[in-house]
């Protein structure tokens, strides 16, 4: 069973995240590797105390632009793709989604 990664990264993180991804075993479908989408959008966040932000500061809304990048993989890799999504990516806290799929 596969299953879908919806991570939103900024757009000179997403070649650093995707490598990582494709490392991890995600991107694969069928014959194919390194498959993945992304499209731009803008990403808001208000980081609490203690918070330590990359963008921005902590107390004040933010507002980035942003890529949601998606990608497949194995679910038994998912435990690989999601440990190398957090040492790629540049947030303190990254968002993402994890989708089982149906087919």
């Amino acid at each position: 069973m596969n299953r879908k990664l919806i991570v939103f990264v900024p757009r000179e993180a997403l070649d650093t995240v995707r490598e990582a991804l494709f490392a991890a075993g995600a991107g694969r479908i069928g014959n194919y590797e390194h498959c993945s989408w992304y499209t731009e959008g803008t990403g808001t966040f208000l980081g609490g105390e203690g918070t330590s932000p990359s963008v921005g500061q902590a107390g004040r809304e933010e507002r980035v632009a942003e890529l949601r990048l998606e990608t497949v993989f194995p679910a038994d890799r998912q435990d690989d793709v999601v440990a190398a999504l957090r040492r790629a990516h540049p947030y303190e806290e990254p968002a993402f989604d994890v989708y089982e799929l149906l087919a």
